[in-house]
């Protein structure tokens, strides 16, 4: 009898990814498991038949050949022997489940959690780089103890439920797996003295203070690490890490878009009519701006390598400097009447073009208007 397509035989399409293929081979071998089905023949042949695609298919170069030369590929349509031990499949499929994993040694001391840090600071620290401290609360290795979690004079003894192995032998249903000790937690050893100062935990409670060294450029959203400035490990693990999460705080008068810069400046009528020269603030100082006559408001002003110098760049942005008219406030009598006097003698389209233009634009669009 010819054998079924690999594919056919999990109900998979050949597109079908890694997970899916996994997926299908768990609900068919559970399904039809011997164990499961006692003197049941079919029962056994599906279980060994998807046993058989599953260990085609779940190995990428085994699957490529299958794909291209089908059950004449080398390591397909035979290369399993369908009496056999399936642990390895088993182990792989099915240990996820059960919460262990086939093949796995003790485990070594647990690492201590990584730690985050928020860091506000102004912009002009931000830019120029700063080295601030900080302190932050943290669990430390014990130093009654030495992180060991034993009274001074004592040490960790064996665990007896798993011989020191860390390991455990769970047999659940008709599957076989090894788990973590659930007396000693996959450490091996168990304390039977404790420490008085830190209760056998091996780490106590403290406030720890760092300087951390700010680079220049630094923006929102930076991230500084610190290789072992995290919690200590339980019972002598080693630390995790400490990350300085970077908050560079909104500034009075710029605007930050990368490495460059943005501001308003506002000017008065006078001085975009008849033009100027300006002091403009900049983080290094004052400097000139020689405003045409004419301006508009809403003209924008780029002054050249005066922006800021961020961690990722060699160069330095620029700062634009963004018009806006003010329109005074507060006039006396005579002011008015003088602001009055020159408004009729000013001709709109000479004077004013773009308003001159939005008129005559208003005017067409009424006169084509038909309600």
């Amino acid at each position: 009898m010819s054998k079924r397509d690999y594919y056919e035989v999990l109900g998979v399409p050949k597109n079908a990814p890694e997970q899916d293929i996994k997926k299908a081979y768990r609900r068919i071998a559970m399904k039809n498991h011997p164990d499961r089905n006692p003197d049941n023949k079919d029962a056994d042949h599906l279980f060994k038949e998807a046993t058989e695609a599953y260990e085609v298919l779940s190995d990428k170069e085994k699957k490529m050949a299958y794909d291209q030369y089908g059950h004449s590929a080398p390591g397909a349509g035979g290369g399993h022997d369908p009496n056999g031990n399936f642990s390895d499949i088993f182990g792989d499929v099915f240990g996820d489940i059960f919460g262990g994993a086939r093949n796995q040694g003790r485990p070594g001391p647990m690492r201590g959690s990584d730690l985050q840090y928020n860091l506000d600071m102004t912009l002009e620290d931000a830019i120029k780089g700063k080295t601030v401290k900080i302190t932050i609360p943290t669990l430390c290795s014990c130093k009654e103890c030495d992180g060991s979690g034993s009274k001074k004079g004592s040490s960790p003894t064996t665990c007896g439920t798993c011989a020191g192995h860390g390991q455990v032998r769970m047999s659940q249903g008709f599957i076989s797996v090894q788990q973590a000790c659930p007396k000693c937690h996959g450490r091996g050893s168990t304390i039977s003295d404790p420490c008085g100062a830190c209760r056998g935990q091996g780490r106590t409670e403290e406030n720890k203070t760092l300087s951390v060294k700010v680079p220049l450029g630094v923006d929102t959203g930076d991230r500084i690490r610190l290789s072992g400035e995290g919690e200590a490990g339980p019972e002598g693990g080693p630390p995790g890490d400490l990350y300085v999460q970077m908050n560079v705080q909104k500034h009075k008068l710029f605007q930050r878009d990368g490495r460059n810069l943005h501001c308003e400046l506002p000017i008065s009528i006078i001085s975009a009519i008849l033009g100027d020269e300006l002091e403009v603030p900049t983080l290094n100082g004052p400097v000139k701006l020689k405003v045409p006559e004419e301006t508009q408001t809403g003209t924008t002003f780029r002054l050249k390598g005066k922006g800021v110098k961020t961690v990722r760049s060699a160069g330095v942005g620029d700062l634009y400097c963004t018009v806006i008219l003010e329109t005074p406030v507060k006039l006396s009598s005579k002011q008015k009447t003088i602001l009055r006097d020159l408004q009729n003698s000013m001709g709109l389209e000479k004077n004013s073009p773009k308003r001159d233009s939005w008129f005559k634009g208003v005017k067409k669009f009424f006169d084509g208007f038909t309600p």
